[in-house]
């Protein structure tokens, strides 16, 4: 059922089409480009008006992200500003810092990154031991932070750090926006088996951060980090058609670039596109190898497209249920993990031996090889497929947790890891 401040899907589609037939122009570069759908709040329709959306639901924000697919057009900037700051601010934040932050977002002016994890903090995210200390207007940041995607180009972090060891493990923390570029950030990139970094370790030494850049008030730090894992959840675990996407910020380089040149990428900045078009691509690869009809790898194939659809309906379902049990992020975390392994074991099915090749001298020049490769990562970046578990045994079967300290224990008293 719509209202008149939800329009149906396909009218959305309608309108977005319309207009992209009077805006949309390759020969823009990637930077004007988003400059012009900030503004028409075609950025991220999904957030609130306040924040620059049109405050659209799963089935408006899939019709949007169709449209863009079908008709072949750069879609909105990539990267966790879009899709974890910039929900979370407008979820969070004053209105002074929604006006501050997101409309940079929107536009590709700048990159986030987020610093949650810790060398000893990672499945326990809550045991973190980055400190943050007042000085005055500031906030002074000592720790470490790892496995921080697009780090190395990111002119904001989401921050997450311990403002009150005094406090119990869950309450001392607190959420910041914080500056990259300073001399208290030391940025170092880990190289992947990929032969890409994706993933970096964030080194702060009395960094700091203004006390207007607190999102969410002192010591509810915990409460906003879960909502930005949970748009992390549903966004690593939606599937569907998606436009092609380039990467924001200045120093990735896309801003002043063509944006025709982004068009038709199989993987954005390593990260393979897994969704019916490539399963489409399958097909058609098996087809030229004249395997198609072989039983076996029929079978393959139409497992693969069932997991496909029943993640995208469930991702469907959970939003038109309003969430139906409190776990479909986790669900579709967990699916998309299995999508991953699934597109890995078919891809190398199809192309058998050659699937040793690497680089210009493989099919695509290597999309499927590199997807191959990269398949084990989504099982534990964003929450590793164990604690998508845990916490469905835990939130929503109600099993009992494991023996631990009281939940009311003082931070510094606790056995650290």
């Amino acid at each position: 059922m719509t209202t008149a401040a939800q329009p149906s899907a396909s009218d959305v589609g309608v309108e977005l089409s319309a207009w992209l037939d009077d805006n949309w122009d390759p020969t823009l570069t990637a930077g004007e480009w988003w400059k012009r759908l900030a503004a028409a709040r075609w950025a991220s329709p999904a957030l609130p008006g306040n924040a620059g959306g049109r405050g659209y639901g799963r089935a408006q924000m899939q019709a949007w992200s169709v449209t863009l697919a079908e008709r072949k057009v750069l879609g909105p900037p990539s990267g966790l500003g879009r899709m974890l700051a910039a929900p979370t601010i407008a979820t969070h934040g004053t209105q002074e810092q929604i006006d501050r932050f997101i409309p940079s977002i929107l536009d590709g002016s700048h990159a986030w990154c987020q610093l949650f994890s810790e060398p000893n903090a990672g499945s326990d995210l809550a045991g973190l031991q980055a400190r943050a200390e007042r000085d005055g207007d500031e906030w002074v940041v000592t720790g470490q932070k790892v496995w921080t995607s697009g780090g190395q180009i990111s002119q904001w972090g989401m921050l997450i750090a311990r403002t009150d060891p005094d406090a119990p493990k869950h309450q001392g923390i607190s959420y910041f926006a914080i500056p990259m570029d300073q001399p208290g950030v030391t940025i170092r990139p880990l190289r992947e088996m990929t032969g890409r970094s994706l993933f970096n370790e964030v080194f702060l030494d009395e960094a700091r951060v203004n006390d207007a850049d607190l999102l969410g008030g002192l010591g509810n730090g915990w409460r906003v980090a879960n909502t930005t894992l949970a748009f992390e959840r549903a966004g690593l675990g939606s599937a569907g058609k998606q436009p092609a996407s380039a990467t924001p910020g200045p120093v990735a380089g896309a801003l002043g670039r063509s944006a025709s040149t982004f068009l038709d990428k199989p993987s954005e900045g390593g990260v393979p596109r897994l969704g019916p078009g490539m399963w489409q691509w399958f097909c058609e690869l098996a087809r030229q190898r004249g395997r198609l009809d072989e039983p076996v790898l029929r079978d393959k194939l139409v497992r693969l497209h069932t997991l496909i659809e029943v993640n995208r309906l469930s991702g469907l379902r959970a939003k038109a249920g309003g969430g139906r049990t409190g776990g479909e992020g986790n669900i579709g975390k967990l699916m998309m993990s299995e999508l991953f392994r699934q597109f890995r074991e078919v891809g190398l099915e199809i192309l058998g031996p050659e699937g040793m090749l690497w680089g210009d001298d493989a099919v695509a020049r290597g999309a499927i090889q590199e997807a191959a490769v990269f398949s084990p990562g989504p099982a534990i970046y964003g929450g590793t497929d164990e604690i998508q578990r845990n916490i469905i045994g835990e939130r929503v079967l109600g099993l009992p947790k494991e023996p631990g300290p009281s939940k009311d224990t003082p931070f510094k008293d606790l056995p650290k890891n």
